[in-house]
């Protein structure tokens, strides 16, 4: 498989290598793959995806399992099923195909025009009609809303044929000399055609009017621009409602990327959804290439992603290494213009191609002094080399400096340790702008003398001493480095290295010291607040009283939290004491609890009052009985 790199965007030929005979037997064929190594690493897709002599168009059905592919000689058309790998019909035709369509999403229903100016039908059993157009046609298109057919060619008339009809209606007239491509779009149906003046006519199929005329060689040619004759608008088609491609002869617009086959293209097609291309060669073989960054590979062949990928990972040289691209200016600077036409360039885009080793030596012979840049260089390098090996100057932020060489040192490590397994490289934390503030602000410095920081890294002392001291060595070297042109022999990177690191035995002793230290810290602290307390004077201290509640003592509030610090047995026997609770047996042998709830003063007062309100209204009833009775007899004795 060839690859081949243009703008950055890879290309891979799936169709490059030997082809075996049909004739051959199975054991030639085996020993020609152990003999020849191009044909052990070809890749055969399909199965016989060639042509007798040349290939003329190739076109996919709508459903994506057949590719049909017309060529000569005989004329014949082949029908290929992507589902089998394989061949899967061919018919012999009566003359040339110029182009075809696929009206069908199979290959059921299809429509040929021939370079004599025959139409021909062919269903899935075979050809069905033949029909002849008044000019020569280059291309057509279907519209299918009306089941029309639209020929362009060599008149300035599309020739229009009904297929429900069964008869060919009025043309459409341009202003164009001759067209030469026409499309439909499929979502509103608008009918496009190319001329040979360089433009893009629009027309409505409801109206049979022009609706637009779009002048593509005038806004093409600037001032930049080199050509020999007027551009053509040789290819057209319409992407979405909005959206049209055109192509002119001259190969005006920017390049993406482009394929240069061994010999010249006479058609070629996108396999649809996919990064795919299949080409029609002036050769018997047919052309696939596969572009990942198109898209992914067609379903039934999605093995050549995972190949890719691995390719991708095992780069080898491409097709374009052995070559060296050279514009016209270098070509005059190299006294290399006489060249120009001749089998040593290759002319491609804006420049031409030359093999690298004739464009070594005329560099050499151009450039006497090439030696002396060359000696330059290698000193330069040696230098390089010296200077790897001594303390390299970090650039250490402003706040938590051994924070930053200690995520430099591991950062160090990481990189000289080999792993056979593939690890994601995670971004680091003096990189990572979220951390940004951290090295920046001093609010965020670590307090390497708190108590947390001390029991947590029990061995900080003896590794903060050792990058203080790398910290001096780079401060140092960096005074050296303004004073000197050239840096100073440092301190091998080695060197610490000697220094053996704690065991367990020793790192047990770190924590005990430091814990020792900590209570030491803790006791001269205590000693402290003791002695502050001791000099301090008692102040009275004021508290206020909420309205409705009377003042007794403090040591209510003592007895209360006294009695809650008590169980819950506690409290109980205490509250039988007081008589606020009585426990008594049931007939069934279990206990039963009677709580009788405290009042408060407020609460008394106010019982009290009602109780004596009570009294009042049950001495004024009495006596407003009493006056009754006496009234009553009064009136009784008169």
């Amino acid at each position: 498989m060839q690859v081949s790199s243009l703008n950055e965007v890879k290309i891979y030929s799936l169709s490059c290598g030997k082809s075996l005979p049909e004739w051959l037997s199975d054991r030639k064929k085996r020993a020609l793959q152990k003999k020849d190594v191009d044909v052990r690493r070809r890749i055969e897709l399909i199965q016989d995806f060639e042509m007798p002599t040349v290939c003329t168009t190739i076109k996919v059905s709508k459903d994506g399992q057949y590719i049909l592919a017309t060529g000569t000689y005989k004329p014949r058309v082949r029908c290929y099923d992507t589902y089998q790998l394989s061949l899967k019909f061919e018919r012999c035709l009566d003359s040339e195909v110029v182009t075809f369509e696929i009206l069908s999403d199979d290959y059921s229903k299809i429509v040929f025009l021939h370079n004599d100016r025959y139409i021909e039908f062919h269903s899935q059993s075979g050809f069905y009609y033949k029909t002849r157009i008044p000019k020569f046609g280059r291309d057509f298109s279907y519209h299918y809303p009306s089941c029309d057919l639209y020929f362009v060619g060599a008149s300035s008339e599309v020739y229009r044929l009904n297929l429900e009809q069964g008869r060919y209606l009025n043309p459409l007239q341009t202003d164009a000399a001759e067209n030469n491509v026409c499309d439909i779009n499929s979502e509103h149906g608008l009918f496009a055609t190319g001329t040979i003046e360089g433009r893009v006519e629009c027309w409505d199929p409801r109206t049979r009017n022009r609706v637009g005329l779009l002048d593509c060689a005038l806004n093409s040619v600037t001032a930049d621009s080199e050509i020999n004759n007027l551009p053509t608008i040789s290819a057209l088609k319409f992407n979405g409602a909005l959206t049209m491609a055109v192509g002119t002869s001259t190969g005006q617009g920017k390049i993406f990327t482009s394929l240069e086959p061994e010999h010249d293209l006479n058609d070629v097609c996108l396999y649809p959804n996919s990064g795919m291309l299949l080409t029609a060669n002036e050769t018997p073989k047919m052309g696939i290439y596969y572009i990942p960054v198109l898209g992914p590979a067609p379903r039934w062949c999605s093995f050549l992603d995972n190949l890719t990928e691995e390719l991708e990972e095992n780069p080898e040289s491409t097709v374009y290494d052995d070559y060296k691209f050279v514009t016209k200016k270098d070509l005059e600077n190299l006294g290399l213009t006489h060249l120009i036409g001749s089998p040593f360039l290759r002319a491609y885009m804006h420049g031409f191609f030359m093999d690298i080793r004739l464009y070594h030596k005329v560099k050499l012979m151009v450039n006497p002094f090439a030696y002396e840049e060359y000696r330059k260089d290698k000193i330069r390098q040696k230098i390089e080399e010296t200077r790897a090996q001594r303390v390299q100057l970090k650039k250490l932020p402003k706040v938590n400096k051994e924070l930053a060489l200690k995520l430099i040192e591991e950062e160090e490590e990481k990189q000289k340790s080999t792993w056979k397994k593939k690890v994601k490289s995670l971004p680091s934390i003096l990189t990572d702008d979220r951390f940004k503030v951290m090295f920046e602000n001093p609010d965020f410095q670590v307090d390497e003398e708190s108590e947390e920081f001390r029991l947590l890294n029990p061995l900080v002392s003896k590794i903060s001493e050792k990058r203080k001291k790398k910290l001096r060595l780079l401060e140092q070297q960096e005074l050296h480095e303004k004073e000197e042109e050239e840096e100073p022999e440092g301190k091998p990177s080695d060197a610490e290295s000697s220094e053996s690191s704690d065991d367990e035995k020793a790192w047990v002793e770190e924590v005990r010291k430091q814990r020792r230290l900590l209570q030491q810290e803790e006791k001269v602290k205590r000693q402290e607040r003791l002695k502050e307390d001791q000099q301090t004077v008692l102040k009275p201290q004021f508290y206020e009283i909420k309205a409705g509640e009377e003042f007794r003592s403090f040591k209510d509030s003592a007895t209360k939290q006294k009695l809650m610090n008590k169980t819950l047995e506690d409290r109980l026997k205490i509250e039988a004491k007081n008589g606020t609770l009585s426990v008594s047996d049931t007939t069934v042998g279990s206990k039963q609890l009677t709580f009788t709830l405290k009042r408060s003063e407020q609460q008394k007062k106010q019982q009290e009052a009602e109780k004596l309100h009570r009294q009042e209204r049950k001495r004024l009833r009495r006596s407003a009985g009493h006056l009754k009775s006496r009234h009553k007899r009064g009136r009784s004795f008169h």
